[in-house]
């Protein structure tokens, strides 16, 4: 079954936590062990899988993203989110995470992560949760 995690962002770039959203789609699904797809339907938004302990590593994937890739420069795309596609695209659009217990299999530091680059906006993550009971 094809769940739809709605995530609402409120700034133009934000790296937002949805690992608790993505617990509870294991959760609603059965699955004791599996694998849980999820992936961003959006060109100019991402999803990725990183460090949730500091939230100085945010900022610094933020930060080194916004030096790559600068807002103003000769994009020739006209509606002006020229950097949000690009950013997009260097992030992913995907992430595949192991089912172990009933909960997801991550490391002790890891979070997923939707990653907004042209917000603040509503956006969906879709996710399917395989596996056995």
């Amino acid at each position: 079954m094809l769940q739809r995690v709605t995530v609402r962002t409120g700034a133009q770039c934000e790296f937002m936590d949805i690992t608790g959203l993505l617990q509870q789609a294991v959760a609603k699904s059965g699955v004791g062990e599996g694998v849980l797809f999820a992936t961003v339907p959006h060109t100019t938004a991402g999803i990725t899988l990183n460090e949730n302990a500091d939230p100085a590593v945010r900022a610094d994937i933020e930060q080194t993203l916004r030096r790559l890739v600068p807002d103003l420069a000769d994009y020739a795309h006209a509606e002006g989110n020229s950097a949000a596609h690009v950013k997009a695209s260097l992030v992913g659009s995907s992430v595949t995470l192991l089912i172990s217990g009933g909960r997801l299999a991550l490391g002790r530091w890891q979070g997923v992560y939707f990653c907004e680059f042209d917000g603040p906006r509503t956006r969906e993550v879709l996710v399917r949760v395989a596996g056995l009971p």
